[in-house]
C-alpha cells in the first residue's frame, strides 16, 4: 500500500512544474482524478493530493499524521465520501479544538455509485435494489438466480477491500433496502451481515475506484461499484440501471434535491449538517451523495489559510470549477449551496465567524506550521 501511496506523491511532485508543496491532503480516490493528476485537474499547483481512500484520509486529518500519504508534516485537508462521524467529530474537539481550531466540513460535489457489470448475453442490465442487495451480499450467487434465467455464470462482486466512502454510499442505500443484509460501513466487509462473513473464493477486492472497472472487465459474470470519473454512465452496456434509472448528473441531482444547505447560525456550526445523506431518494439515481472536503477553520501558517481561502473561492463561485466537475461525470453544487459556503466560510457575510483565519476565532491557534 506504502509504494501506491509513494508513486501518488511521486507523481503529484512531478506535476508541479517546479512549484513548492505548500498544502497537503489526500484521501477519496472516488474524486482523485478530478483534484490531482489530469489535465482538468482543479487543486492548484501548491496541493499535494494522495489518493488513500476516505478512511485512510480522515485518520490522518483528524489525527494530523501526514504518514498515510507518504510524507511528513501537517495534514491541512482531506477529501472524503465518508462523512464524518458524531464520535469522530467528539474526539477531534477533545484532542485538538483548542490547539487547532475547529473543523469544517463542506460538500465539495454530488456523485453517484455506479454498478458496473460485464456479462455476455446482457447489454441492458436493470436491477432493483432488493436484487442488488442479493447480488453483492451472496445470497444469490448466478446469474440465473438473479435474473430469473437458466445461465450458471457464477456472479463475481468486485468490491473495495480499504476503508472507502464509495462503500459507504453504497451500503447506506442497501442498509435502508435490506437491513438484515448490509449494514452502513466504510469497510465492504464489514458492511455484509453477518459481520465478517466469509467472502466468496472468486469474489476480488481492489483498493481504489480506478481499479474496479478493470477489474470487472478481465472476468465474465463480473459486477461491481464505483464512482462515475472514467464511466460513461449513460452506456447500460458498461453501467446497470437500478430501478430503471441511469446514474447521470441530472438523476443524482433529482436525487439530493430534497436536501438545502444550513440556513440558522446553529446548523452552521455543526459540521454534520453541511453534508447530509439521503439513503434512499424518492426521485432520482438511488445511489447518490456528496464527496466532501474536510479542513481547519485555523492555520498558524498565514501562506497555506489563503491558499485554502483562495480554492474554496474559486471552486464555490459560479461557474467555478463546474466544467471540470463535469467532465468528471460528477455534479457541481448547485448555487444555493455555493452561496451558503461562501457567505459561512468565506467571506462571513453571516456573522456566524466561521471564515478561514477568522481573528476573532483563530487568535493564536491553529493547525501547526
Amino acid at each position: 500500500m506504502y509504494k501506491h501511496i509513494a508513486k501518488v506523491a511521486l507523481l503529484s511532485a512531478a506535476l508541479m512544474s517546479g512549484h513548492a508543496l505548500a498544502v497537503t491532503g489526500g484521501g477519496a480516490t472516488l474524486p482523485a482524478a478530478l483534484y490531482k493528476g489530469s489535465a482538468d485537474s482543479i487543486l492548484p499547483a501548491s496541493f499535494s493530493y494522495a489518493g488513500v481512500g476516505s478512511g485512510a484520509g480522515k485518520v490522518a486529518f483528524l489525527s494530523n499524521n501526514a504518514a498515510p500519504f507518504g510524507t511528513t508534516g501537517t495534514v491541512h485537508f482531506t477529501g472524503s465520501d465518508s462523512i464524518l462521524t458524531a464520535s469522530e467529530i467528539s474526539q477531534y474537539n477533545s484532542a485538538f479544538y483548542a490547539s487547532y481550531g475547529p473543523l469544517i466540513q463542506l460538500p465539495s460535489v454530488s456523485t453517484a455509485i455506479v454498478v458496473s457489470y460485464k456479462k455476455s448475453g446482457i447489454s441492458n442490465l436493470n436491477l432493483t435494489s432488493s436484487q442488488l442487495c442479493n447480488a453483492l451480499s451472496g445470497d444469490t450467487t448466478t446469474w440465473g438466480h438473479l435474473m430469473g434465467t437458466a445461465d450458471t455464470t457464477p456472479i463475481r462482486v468486485v468490491y473495495r477491500n480499504n476503508a472507502s466512502g464509495t462503500s459507504e454510499i453504497l451500503t447506506r442505500h442497501l442498509n435502508s433496502v435490506c437491513p438484515t443484509k448490509f449494514s452502513t460501513s466504510s469497510l465492504f466487509t464489514t458492511a455484509r451481515q453477518p459481520s465478517g462473513s466469509t467472502v466468496p473464493i472468486n469474489w476480488v477486492g481492489v483498493s481504489s475506484d480506478s481499479d474496479v472497472l478493470p477489474t470487472i472487465n478481465q472476468v465474465d459474470g463480473s459486477i461491481g461499484y464505483s464512482g462515475p470519473d472514467g464511466i460513461q454512465v449513460t452506456d447500460n452496456t458498461v453501467v446497470a440501471r437500478l430501478n430503471g434509472v441511469l446514474p447521470t448528473p441530472l438523476n443524482v441531482a433529482l436525487a439530493l434535491s430534497s436536501v438545502t444547505p444550513p440556513s440558522t447560525s446553529s446548523d452552521a456550526y455543526n459540521p454534520a449538517r453541511w453534508s447530509p445523506v439521503v439513503a434512499n431518494p424518492a426521485l432520482g439515481y438511488k445511489i447518490a451523495a456528496y464527496s466532501n472536503l474536510i479542513i481547519g477553520q485555523c492555520y498558524r501558517d498565514a501562506n497555506v489559510a489563503n491558499e485554502i481561502r483562495n480554492f474554496l473561492t474559486t471552486h464555490y463561485s459560479q461557474p467555478g470549477n463546474n466544467a471540470a466537475v463535469q467532465a468528471h461525470k460528477f455534479f457541481a453544487m448547485p448555487l444555493s449551496w455555493k452561496n451558503a459556503v461562501t457567505a459561512n466560510f468565506i467571506t462571513n457575510t453571516t456573522g456566524n465567524n466561521l471564515d478561514i483565519n477568522n481573528p476573532a476565532v483563530c487568535n493564536g491557534i491553529g493547525r501547526p506550521l
